[in-house]
């Protein structure tokens, strides 16, 4: 069971990196980059379940704390940049 959880979130991860790559505006981008960082708090999760180390979820916990403080960052960075606003005008 854990193991096609585990696949089902790598294939998660796979299509959020491509969105990443190809997403035609830098939010799209970021969006992504947020979706991999949350489907990588739930892998870390399954895999302390597996390995019967449930101080992973403090890991896990961790993670989504400084996965959130350097998405509000990078948003606040590319509200004030010339970059995301010659993106969006296009």
């Amino acid at each position: 069971m854990y193991l096609a959880i585990t696949a089902a979130i790598l294939v998660v991860m796979i299509l959020a990196l491509a969105r990443a790559m190809l997403g035609p505006t830098i939010y799209d981008r970021i969006l992504a980059i947020n979706t991999f960082g949350t489907k990588t708090v739930l892998l870390i999760s399954v895999m302390g379940m597996v390995a019967g180390r449930f101080d992973f979820i403090d890991i896990a916990l961790v993670y989504a704390l400084i996965n959130f403080i350097s998405i509000v960052a990078v948003l606040r960075f590319f509200e004030y940049s010339d970059q995301a606003k010659g993106e969006q005008e296009s």
